[in-house]
């Protein structure tokens, strides 16, 4: 593995995309200090340039060649969550490119927990900027052949680390200015971000920072999702009949049914694969309870919410 993850951090170096996997999702990564190296993220992916990237860094110690200054509650975010499925949102120092942070005073930085990635991060010895790695908007890659379907050769090198183990992105948390604000829920629940700073930590309506799966429709398959209360799922087959559709999670009388387990971080681990699956088996309609928006409900809850949304 380690020549591997030497050969990945060379093309790094040398301002190609190097895919690896992350607790979250897999991550399509590049120079973070490279202008060049950051728009083929933005040329392989169809993503909107003012759309910032996340900076991934090998320790929470390097957050300080990338932030102006970190501020006590990131401090105390890094100490609790570093490595983990959070992201800060800091200000960031002059020497920062625009290209990472779409044009704003702020970057966003994390420290993945997955031995992969920690192993390539610490090999190439700096910042990667990394999206999710597949089509902008569209399911994100949960293995590396989802990575190799959805994106193919436009990436130099696809590592593999298995399934992910958490499934959805990085809880998002806004300490450049004022109080903290959760910017998208995520792998670290908004009750243990909380217990962390001993204060409330509200979701941002209206964010002044612009953040990545923030647009009203993401992570969403080719089939029409239907994200609704529970109560609510047998109305939306009769609602979708004459049209291919199923049921994610329990079985319901004139729909095809795909598993999706009930309990949250089972189910978050889970949820894009099942998103993937609906496409793949050709449904037209995927119809999903919308958890409780508690715990990593929340996030499980947001992303739903984002699939369902109408399409531009």
């Amino acid at each position: 593995m380690r020549a591997i993850l030497e050969e990945a951090a060379a093309a790094l170096r040398a301002g190609r995309l190097v895919a690896f996997p992350t607790e979250t999702v897999y991550g399509l990564g590049a120079d973070a200090r490279s202008d060049a190296a950051v728009a083929r993220i933005f040329e392989a992916k169809g993503r909107p340039a003012d759309h910032p990237l996340i900076v991934h860094l090998p320790s929470a110690d390097a957050a300080e060649g990338w932030a102006r200054a970190l501020t006590q509650e990131a401090r105390a975010l890094l100490a609790a969550f570093a490595p983990g499925p959070l992201t800060v949102i800091v200000q960031k120092r002059d020497d920062v490119p625009a290209a990472v942070t779409g044009g704003q005073p702020t970057v966003g930085l994390r420290v993945p927990d997955h031995p992969v990635a920690l192993g390539l991060l610490e090999a190439f010895g700096d910042g990667v900027a990394a999206p999710s790695a597949n089509r902008f908007g569209s399911v994100s890659p949960t293995t590396a052949a989802h990575v190799a379907l959805e994106l193919g050769d436009r990436v130099e090198l696809i590592l593999d680390g298995g399934a992910c183990r958490v499934g959805v992105e990085s809880t998002i948390v806004d300490v450049s200015r004022g109080a903290p604000r959760i910017l998208r829920p995520g792998g670290v629940t908004r009750e243990a971000i909380e217990e962390c700073l001993g204060v409330p930590v509200p979701l941002a309506q209206d964010p002044s920072v612009r953040v990545p799966g923030s647009l009203a429709s993401h992570y969403a398959p080719r089939a029409e999702v239907r994200a609704v209360a529970r109560r609510d799922v047998e109305a939306e087959v009769r609602a979708a009949a004459g049209r291919r559709v199923v049921v994610l999670g329990p079985e319901v009388e004139g729909a095809a049914h795909l598993p999706l387990p009930e309990e949250p971080s089972a189910q978050a681990a889970r949820l894009y694969a099942a998103l993937r699956e609906v496409d793949a088996r050709g449904f037209e309609v995927a119809i999903v309870a919308l958890p409780e928006p508690r715990g990593l409900g929340l996030a499980i809850a947001d992303r739903l919410r984002r699939a369902a949304a109408p399409r531009g």
